[in-house]
């Protein structure tokens, strides 16, 4: 047993640990909340190389593997839009923050996700991924019925050809793009989305093909190109798909900093 001076020690340990994590948590609040002024400041500039406005761009903040509190500062800086890679973990953060957040999904959903992802996250603004019929199907009829208004989707297109990669073939993506428009009534089409090479040597084809797929869908569909988004952009290469026409980027790491994985035992 110890002592009470021990106890005393061991309680003052304590306590001087939860400070220094409180700090190193503020600090990396601190850090997050100033990388996306700087975030902001470089779609500014990008837009303005592009003779573009940096209104025409939404900024969705990945806090993939992030805790809450990080996210809550940079909502505290005034960002409303977050996105995340996997339905678990939207689910466990966006109970915890404000309503008035714009939540994107832009990760792969497989169908058995839809209904918990839709009735855990009512503020989910858009789920960039679509990538085929089944999935369109799957939340259309999901949202029908939760008796959710019209949900805004982004089809997915594989650009850069990688088997790796999700996304439906850009010869695909007039036929989805006419499904999501014409057979799904609780879906709002809203544009097209790619990844694109991590390698950014291909970075610029693969944003020029997303911007052909853009024109094509557009016109089949009848409506004017400055209504079909252009998701496309990440940490390393944000400022050119600005440059190229994206109306959505998503920046993770730039933000955030490295993401943090669970360590394997």
């Amino acid at each position: 047993m110890m002592n009470n001076r021990e106890e005393e020690e061991a309680k003052t340990d304590t306590t001087t640990h939860q400070s220094e994590m409180a700090a190193a948590s503020a600090a990396m609040d601190g850090v997050a909340a100033s990388a996306l002024r700087s975030v902001l400041q470089r779609v500014n500039q990008a837009a303005e190389r592009a003779g573009r406005s940096s209104q025409q761009i939404r900024v969705v903040a990945v806090s993939k593997t992030k805790p809450v509190s990080v996210l809550r500062q940079v909502y505290d800086a005034g960002h409303r839009c977050f996105g995340e890679n996997y339905v678990q973990e939207i689910l466990e953060k966006a109970p915890q923050l404000p309503e008035d957040i714009e939540w994107h999904f832009i990760g792969n959903l497989q169908s058995n996700k839809v209904k918990p992802l839709l009735t855990g996250v009512p503020n989910l603004a858009m789920v960039e991924t679509v990538d085929d019929e089944k999935i369109a199907n799957h939340l259309d009829r999901a949202i029908g019925n939760l008796g959710r208004k019209p949900l805004k989707v982004l089809i997915q297109v594989n650009t850069s050809g990688e088997q790796s990669k999700s996304g439906v073939e850009p010869s695909n993506c007039v036929e989805l793009a006419k499904h999501v428009s014409q057979s799904c009534a609780n879906l709002e089409f809203s544009g097209l989305m790619t990844i694109g090479m991590l390698d950014y040597t291909s970075t610029p084809e693969n944003f020029k093909t997303l911007a052909n797929c853009r024109s094509e869908v557009c016109k089949a569909l009848g409506i004017p190109e400055e209504q079909c988004d252009l998701s496309m952009g990440m940490s390393g290469d944000f400022e050119l798909a600005v440059e190229m026409g994206s109306t959505n980027v998503r920046i993770g790491s730039t933000i955030f900093g490295a993401r943090e994985y669970p360590k394997k035992k």
